[in-house]
């Protein structure tokens, strides 16, 4: 099963927003208290999404340049056998 960034950046919120939930029932803790906890977390969850849309970036950016890479040298392949017939 393959899932797209998209769909991955979704299960993430997604995830994040129910753990954020069954933290909020679950842990006998003050209003400010809880406030503060779910900032902290939204910023941990916020950070880590930017880094790997960074990461991310990074990986496909490497890819477009292997694959252009690779291309220029199938053009000049061609161009080779096409020059010896």
């Amino acid at each position: 099963m393959r899932i797209d960034i998209k769909t991955g950046a979704l299960l993430f919120l997604v995830g994040a927003a129910i753990g954020a939930a069954a933290a909020l029932l679950l842990a006998p803790r003050s209003g400010e208290e809880t406030r503060e906890l779910l900032s902290k977390k939204a910023e941990r969850s916020r950070d880590y999404v930017v880094a790997r849309g960074r990461d991310l970036r990074r990986a496909a950016e490497d890819l477009v340049t292997r694959g252009r890479r690779t291309a220029e040298d199938l053009v000049d392949r061609g161009k080779e056998v096409a020059a010896r017939i």
